[in-house]
């Protein structure tokens, strides 16, 4: 098969890589190769039979428009959030480029409201009591997707891009990249029908958390110029929607960081979920992590969020990757396969959690098949007590935070470890090679994915 351009991976940089390319370029023949399946195909099954039944790929985290769309569809519309992009290609080009993303999503439904402008008095109060707790606030402009309306909104993304002409090839999964004399001219790929081998003139890499791994061995492979970056392992947190409710009605999402003590890692909030529910997420090799779903109708009575440690490791140590995985399967050997949770008064006591005793305390677990038990015990001294820290940090500015009853789900795992050297054009070492988005190290998010995207489809147009 032969392609101007062949992107691998349909999450939101692919995605936005195919709508630029197409609208300057619309002769040019684009071939977007991935792994998951269409969005009308990408329902949870879990949904029906009330477990987990193992999908191979999981069709919350693969499939056209990535798992980020699948969690809680939201887009921060500041630079100063969702990865080091800025730093790669300017903080002034980073927000145009944001602004032009964020219309385009408007124009395919998103809704018009944006959280988090509304009250700067109130958002004044907040950061005080932050910085009297020791902590940083990092206030964000955001807009709600929803987990069911982003559904609904790359659905017509993806009929718009086929419509267009961009050949999309479901259920197929990359194998290798074809590098001859410094240049990367093309994929292999494998499909139902067998192995493809698809020959392009410029090769976009788009494959998300969930391909950062895979990535980072096609680096090694080929001598892609990378380097290995920070891992954040964590929790994910549930609390009473009372006890996050002014922080919910003022930001929506508030995003908190701090240092504790004695380490003095990065510790930050993440990805918080008012009204939401607390999912499972399953990875290559049957690794299932925890992640938070919000959606735009539905809603529980309470909010989760993640608490991530971020760690840096040196030399001579460079999988980063592989042992945040090895501490998931810790984490999953102790629940039988199925996610972890713990009270938090249990964590301060130094006991596991008994099923019983969650179903007799005021905050029920939204993922109803989660075992509860012991995290203590599979995760890092160095990150566990940086979470425990951190959580009674938190609650000196939102009261209620770390009370005896709060839940720990484990393990909260992001994967983009792996940081692709490239220019601020997104050209690698290698001759036609791009990649973009979470697996490449730069982003962290929809949005800045989304940019990145944007911005590599007019560099192809130019090229091209």
């Amino acid at each position: 098969m032969q392609a101007d351009v062949v992107i691998v991976g349909a999450g939101p940089s692919g995605i936005f890589t195919a709508l630029r390319l197409n609208a300057l370029d619309p002769e040019a023949h684009i071939v977007i190769v991935e792994k998951g399946l269409p969005v009308e195909r990408r329902s949870c099954p879990k949904e029906q039979v009330g477990h987990c039944v193992g999908c191979t790929p999981c069709r919350i985290t693969t499939g056209f428009s990535g798992a980020g769309a699948f969690s809680d569809g939201k887009l921060s519309l500041s630079h100063e959030v969702g990865g080091d992009l800025p730093e790669l290609i300017g903080t002034d080009l980073a927000q145009r480029t944001i602004e032009e993303v964020d219309r385009i999503y408007l124009e395919f439904g998103a809704d018009d409201r944006v959280e988090g402008l509304d009250s700067p008095d109130a958002i004044r109060h907040i950061r005080l009591r932050a910085i009297q707790a020791g902590l940083k606030l990092v206030d964000c402009p955001i807009r709600h997707l929803g987990t069911e309306k982003a559904q609904e909104i790359y659905l017509r993304i993806e009929r718009y891009l086929l419509e267009r002409g961009v050949e999309i090839l479901f259920s197929h999964d990359c194998r290798d990249l074809i590098i001859e004399n410094g240049r990367c001219s093309g994929v292999f790929a494998t499909g139902p029908d067998g192995e493809v081998r698809i020959d392009a003139r410029a090769v976009v890499v788009a494959t998300g958390r969930r391909g950062a791994d895979w990535l980072e061995h096609l680096c090694t492979a080929h001598d892609i110029s990378h380097l290995p970056g920070p891992v954040d392992m964590g929790v994910r947190v549930e609390v009473r929607n009372e006890v996050m409710e002014h922080v919910n009605d003022v930001l929506y999402e508030g995003k908190l960081i701090g240092y504790p003590n004695p380490f003095r890692n990065k510790v930050r909030t993440f990805c918080q979920n008012p009204g939401g529910f607390v999912s499972q997420e399953n990875y290559d090799g049957g690794l299932a992590v925890v992640n938070g779903h919000s959606y735009k109708e539905r809603k529980s009575e309470n909010t989760n969020l993640a608490v991530l440690v971020t760690h840096n490791f040196r030399e001579p140590f460079n999988q980063p990757i592989a042992y945040a995985q090895n501490v998931g399967r810790l984490c999953n050997m102790l629940g039988d396969g199925h996610i972890l949770v713990q009270r938090f008064g249990d964590i301060l006591d130094g006991k596991r959690t008994w099923e019983k005793e969650l179903s007799r305390s005021n905050v029920q677990p939204t993922l109803v098949d989660a075992v509860a038990g012991d995290i203590t015990s599979a995760l890092p001294y160095r990150t566990m007590t940086s979470i425990v820290n951190f959580m009674l940090a938190v609650n000196e500015a939102i009261p209620g935070f770390a009370s005896a009853e709060t839940l720990l789900y484990a393990p909260e795992l992001k994967f983009y470890s792996n940081r692709v050297r490239m220019d601020e054009r997104f050209n690698t070492n290698v001759r036609g090679l791009h990649c973009l988005g979470d697996s490449s190290g730069w982003t962290r998010g929809l949005m800045m994915a989304s940019v990145m995207g944007h911005l590599m489809g007019g560099y192809l147009a130019e090229e091209l």
